[in-house]
């Protein structure tokens, strides 16, 4: 059992005419799982700039999720509610910026989804943690938070209006 015929990777073995243990791929190889035909999902962008709209629809299931990785993922530094005011913050690092600022406010909806999949500043990139459909729940519950900052009465339905007086 000890000696047993097998191949160890990057090293030499006498089998193959190159000496290689290890083959080449095979051109046009791509790992189960890893085909990113849809640009817009797996980058944030379209036509090489940030993308203003989703690549899928954002409904109730989605806001749920969006919220759990971001209180997971993200309010250690952004806070729970994105003022930018997290534990992590509290303790001496760096302060990011508030979700509620205009500048954000404006910024489209793949800039957020670019920062955390390439970092951006002090903040390090998620993607190999969070993946893209749940970075994508993450920008719609940031946009959310950011309505509900400046929310006004109308943009609540008329018949959930009086959940608000209780």
């Amino acid at each position: 059992m000890h000696d047993q015929p097998k191949y160890i990777p990057l090293r030499q073995s006498p089998f193959f005419g190159d000496d290689r243990s290890a083959r080449p791929l095979v051109a046009g190889t791509v790992a189960r799982g890893q085909l990113r035909e849809d640009t817009l999902l797996y980058t944030g962008k379209v036509n090489g700039a940030d993308a203003v709209t989703f690549p899928f629809p954002i409904d109730e299931r989605v806001m749920a999720r969006g919220q759990d990785r971001f209180n997971i993922y993200c309010s250690p530094c952004h806070g729970r509610t994105g003022h930018g005011d997290g534990m992590i913050v509290r303790r001496g690092f760096r302060r990011p910026p508030s979700y509620h600022e205009d500048r954000l406010r404006s910024a489209p909806a793949g800039h957020f989804f670019d920062v955390m999949t390439n970092g951006f500043g002090a903040m390090p990139d998620y993607a190999a943690q969070v993946s893209a459909p749940d970075r994508w729940a993450i920008v719609a519950y940031v946009r959310a938070l950011q309505l509900s900052e400046h929310a006004t009465l109308a943009d609540v339905p008329p018949d959930r209006r009086q959940e608000l007086n209780r």
